[in-house]
């Protein structure tokens, strides 16, 4: 059963072996898919419309999805390799262990955002922007411009309190777990974590940098300790809901999965 790690407890060889199968996924190509799937989907997604990735209830599982792809893109070059997480409400500080040389690389420099060390910095000329909303070919950071404070913890427990899953009218402006913890309402969790770091993380081509994904294995843990924490509370809608994915709707762009072969992450994998 693979493990998924706190980024903080990962050994150095640990670190070096995430670090190297991503940048083989970068040359070969196949990382780069991943980019233009999750921009697509970015675009594609609106408040009124369909939507199946954000802005809706299937937010959650489409991204546990999207992670075990990824995950196991890495494994198919180092079985050993799982996602480590980075739990911003502990790691606060452009300082913090994921952000150095041996690992994600630091900040960006001032006036353009380019990030200068680390294996993803454009210098080492294994990291291009080939999938871009701009001409910029090079990874950006301005970790703490866009927003000063990462979500806390207090904020987390605020969300994690919040018994129904999701409710109409399904997007944006649902009062629910799903959205508060998307962070469209209430303490801006998701969301405001892809603003704090900058650069490429404010787009749809955010996994541009490679911290897109420790992120979201956090908010995707943060699911698992939701559900651990409301046994009783499933995922919603149920079924014949316009527009959004109901429990036994397959999801787009796989469209041989639901959200309910994804409730029980166990199956897959589990947090230390």
């Amino acid at each position: 059963m693979a493990v998924r790690k706190n980024q903080a407890d990962l050994t150095a060889t640990e670190k070096r072996n995430f670090v190297d199968a991503v940048l083989e996924l970068k040359r070969s190509g196949r990382y780069d898919e991943f980019i233009s799937t999750h921009n697509a989907f970015i675009i594609g997604d609106t408040d009124d419309g369909e939507r199946t990735g954000h802005r809706s209830p299937s937010f959650l599982p489409w991204h546990r999805r999207f992670l075990l792809q990824f995950e196991r893109a890495l494994q198919s070059i180092t079985p050993s390799v799982t996602l480590p997480y980075w739990d911003w409400t502990v790691d606060r500080s452009p300082r913090s262990s994921l952000w150095a040389d041996d690992f994600l690389g630091g900040d960006g420099r001032s006036g353009d955002g380019r990030v200068t060390s680390g294996p993803f910095a454009f210098s080492s000329g294994k990291w291009p922007m080939n999938v871009r909303v701009d001409g910029r070919t090079f990874l950006r950071r301005s970790l703490g411009t866009g927003v000063r404070e990462l979500p806390t913890r207090a904020d987390v427990d605020r969300v994690l309190a919040m018994s129904v899953y999701d409710a109409a009218p399904w997007n944006s402006s649902s009062d629910s777990f799903r959205n508060h913890l998307e962070g469209w309402r209430g303490p801006n969790l998701h969301n405001r974590v892809h603003v704090w770091v900058g650069g490429q993380m404010t787009t749809g081509a955010s996994p541009n940098d490679p911290v897109f994904w420790l992120h979201h294995c956090f908010i995707d843990k943060l699911w698992a300790d939701w559900q651990a924490l409301h046994p009783s509370s499933g995922y919603l809608p149920t079924g014949n809901t316009p527009d959004v994915i109901d429990l036994h709707d397959t999801m787009k762009p796989w469209n041989d999965v639901t959200p309910a072969d994804l409730l029980d992450h166990t199956v897959f994998y589990t947090y230390a």
